[in-house]
């Protein structure tokens, strides 16, 4: 095949098909387009090829893996001026950069997302209800105060949040979580006000953001509807007493798996959080 290349000047069609692995109907359609056209139609509509015409398919072959689009590639395959070549690369160079965070943002979403299903995997399979104490990490959070009336579906896929988020252009990513201003407020269903959090992707201003964590908390998994969640809270409060630890400041509930994955409600699973008073 090399030595008929070399000797012969002529290519058909079929010929190109073969020894540059291109289809018929591609080649057909680059000529229609005038990206690659033969160098001779004969007046029976056969349509040659030659050397200049075969070499040119890999650069078009190499313009396409980098993402040029092919009326993109005509323009370069056209120039000569390489200060376009230039332009039109930096130009790509940009636009993938941009593309490639996005991929990354969406790849950390995904994650974040399944190592919740897998946290609660875990929460169900053991039966992790018992409540202990454990170190909250310090954490950003983007926030929106919103009025509360125990609907935990619109507060969980929050219409509201979700406009807001693509408002301050930013995205989101791990569990939605929900401040209450306190344990006895959220326990006795008087709270009325609350405060939707969220990890952020992208850098927010700070006035975005709230910051949480960096301390002791009471931690307990509620496995089940959230109709039923007062019967955790419930325990809690018991375990305080008997115990007779002291909690202060704001209770957070975290929801690791919820409408967002599953519409079978007793396979939710939420953690509550209280802050952990320490005395000095």
């Amino acid at each position: 095949m090399k030595e008929e290349r070399i000797n012969k000047g002529k290519f058909n069609i079929g010929k190109v098909e073969k020894i540059c692995k291109i289809g018929k109907k591609t080649l057909r359609y680059y000529d229609r387009i005038g990206l690659l056209s033969p160098s001779e139609i004969k007046d029976n509509g056969y349509r040659y090829y030659d050397k200049e015409n075969l070499y040119t398919i890999p650069v078009i072959k190499y313009y396409k893996q980098s993402g040029f689009t092919l009326e993109k590639i005509k323009a370069l395959l056209n120039s000569s001026d390489y200060k376009i070549i230039e332009k039109s690369f930096e130009e790509k160079i940009l636009e993938l950069k941009k593309e490639e965070e996005k991929l990354k943002l969406k790849k950390t979403s995904i994650e974040d997302w399944y190592s919740l299903i897998k946290e609660a995997k875990m929460i169900k399979e053991f039966n992790l209800s018992e409540i202990k104490i454990k170190y909250l990490e310090k954490a950003e959070m983007i926030f929106l105060e919103q009025e509360f009336d125990y609907d935990y579906l619109e507060s969980i896929i929050n219409v509201e949040f979700t406009n807001y988020i693509e408002k301050i252009d930013n995205a989101i990513t791990g569990p939605v979580m929900i401040e209450f201003s306190s344990f006895e407020e959220r326990l006795n269903g008087k709270t009325k006000k609350i405060r939707i959090l969220q990890k952020g992707l992208k850098t927010a201003e700070k006035d975005l953001l709230i910051e949480i964590g960096e301390c002791l908390v009471v931690s307990a998994y509620h496995i089940g509807s959230h109709k039923t969640i007062n019967t955790t809270y419930e325990k809690i409060k018991k375990w305080l007493i008997n115990y007779n630890y002291k909690i202060e400041g704001p209770c957070y509930e975290r929801y690791i798996l919820d409408y967002w994955t599953t519409k079978d409600e007793s396979n939710f699973v939420t953690e509550i959080m209280i802050k952990l008073k320490i005395d000095k």
